[in-house]
């Protein structure tokens, strides 16, 4: 909950005891409760905004203040017995405690999260662009001739002296909250605390001169993801000194915005269910994800060349450069390791191994970090008939599936890689995602902030490591079974 928001509720259920209750005999206390009230809910809805889950708490000010106007319009009061009164007050204070409960619960269940302060020493900047790729057809459009477009935003080390209003989460959240709600099946006014998310970015703020020039990071979102999804952690390396690149992946992203066009749906290809699970499709969608990652590469390429802004010409480290990804977006950095010298080093997020290429036997020859969420790796024989209908399959291709997803995975650590399993964990752990609600947390029993804070640890430390030259501080220190996570290395 929000500081005017704190006020607002501890108030009004002050007030409503009190006069529910206590019952004054004289107007003052309803007039001064409902006009301190009233000028709480201004001064909120005006600084913060209001919100579905306060609606309980407006409705206690409208009755305050209903009941301070009450007598100049009713000044005649009927006179009941004691005994009536006395029951009439106890009614009413049990509706007042469950009415007081439920305003309480409700903005704490969906409360408009903020995400933890960076740890590092720069402030954040954040730039969004829209990029064309003209030697590339869009495949999911009718029309032909279209190009690939893509909306990319980029997080960077800021300059101390930067000034201005912190960026929202979402830019336009309208497009991805209706998105979410169709993809997760959960109502839409859940998602609707993600208009009033703020972070720690600043938008257009002046590059940091502390370094000459700051490694680069790919991040490639989820399949059904967008580009703002693992801002917990994109926001934690900028702070660090990377220069995190944002891919949305138009037509396999919740959403995407482009400038004076209609917004671009998630596509699936007529695929649901287990159809949409197949390494025959996946592997051919994952095509086009490693393109336009190679694509975004270019473009940072141009852009420290000759960045029309100034912003990022001659600044642009292009001899450290990363890469990491959420599920599908993994699986992407996996297969841009195998297929683009330019990624130096990646870490995939729980993400199964689509795409073309296959990790040889004796590994990817460049630096890796696979994080996995135990739930992910279950196996068939802990997936209940239930998940199987759903899926609209049988259990003899689920095990197919698993049977394959193992072999991928086999040869993951060889080299001297790592593979990180997070205990109580599952696949939208790794995102923002369960930030929304403590609903999340509760029914899927993960520990979400925990979670996060050992995914930016060793997020970081793989990557300072690698990209930077630093001493590892946890990836060569931690390695067997410890109560949260298990960490593996494979033999160089």
């Amino acid at each position: 909950m929000r500081w005017i928001e704190i006020m607002l509720v501890l108030f009004n259920v002050w007030m409503l005891g009190g006069l529910m209750l206590g019952r004054p005999k004289s107007q003052r206390g309803w007039l001064i409760g409902g006009g301190i009230s009233a000028v709480l809910l201004l001064v909120h809805a005006f600084v913060e905004g209001l919100r579905w889950p306060m609606i309980p708490m407006y409705l206690v000010t409208l009755w305050a203040i209903v009941g301070g106007v009450r007598p100049f319009l009713r000044p005649t009061a009927r006179i009941e017995g004691k005994s009536r009164q006395r029951w009439k007050t106890l009614i009413i204070g049990g509706v007042g405690v469950v009415y007081a409960a439920v305003s309480i619960a409700l903005p704490l269940l969906f409360p408009v999260f903020s995400f933890a302060e960076p740890t590092g020493p720069y402030k954040i900047g954040t730039i969004t662009y829209h990029w064309t790729d003209s030697a590339r057809e869009e495949r999911f459009t009718k029309a032909s001739g279209d190009s690939r477009e893509l909306a990319v935003q980029i997080w960077y080390p800021a300059s101390s002296e930067a000034t201005g209003k912190k960026a929202p989460y979402l830019s336009d959240p309208a497009p991805y909250i209706e998105g979410l709600h169709e993809f997760l099946h959960l109502p839409e006014f859940l998602f609707s605390g993600f208009k009033l998310v703020n972070t720690h970015a600043i938008a257009n703020a002046g590059l940091a001169d502390t370094e000459s020039k700051y490694p680069v990071l790919l991040f490639s979102h989820g399949f059904m993801g967008y580009k703002n999804q693992n801002m917990f952690q994109v926001e934690q390396l900028a702070s660090h000194g990377y220069i995190v690149v944002g891919i949305e992946h138009a037509y396999s992203s919740v959403a995407s915005v482009f400038p004076d066009k209609p917004v671009v749906k998630f596509d699936s290809e007529g695929k649901m269910g287990y159809e949409q699970m197949k390494y025959s499709f996946m592997d051919r969608r994952n095509e086009v994800w490693v393109e336009d990652a190679k694509f975004v590469l270019d473009r940072m390429e141009a852009l420290s060349a000759n960045d029309p802004s100034g912003l990022f010409t001659d600044r642009i480290d292009l001899e450290h450069m990363g890469m990491f990804g959420h599920s599908f977006g993994g699986a992407t950095t996996v297969q841009m390791l195998l297929d683009d010298q330019r990624i130096q080093a990646g870490i995939d997020m729980d993400g199964v191994l689509y795409g073309e290429k296959r990790i040889p036997t004796d590994g990817l020859k460049k630096p890796f970090l696979l994080m996995s969420a135990d739930d992910t790796l279950k196996g068939v024989d802990q997936t209940t008939d239930a998940e199987i209908n759903a899926l609209g399959t049988n259990r003899e291709e689920i095990t197919a599936y698993y049977n394959e997803l193992f072999a991928r995975y086999e040869p993951v650590t060889a080299g001297g890689n790592y593979w990180m399993t997070f205990k109580k964990s599952t696949h939208m752990s790794f995102s923002d995602l369960y930030l929304l609600t403590p609903l999340f947390k509760w029914m899927e029993g993960v520990d979400v902030s925990g979670t996060h804070e050992l995914i930016n640890e060793y997020t970081l430390d793989f990557f300072d490591h690698y990209l930077k030259g630093q001493p590892l501080q946890y990836l060569n220190i931690n390695l067997g079974d410890h109560p949260k996570f298990t960490l593996q290395q494979g033999a160089e």
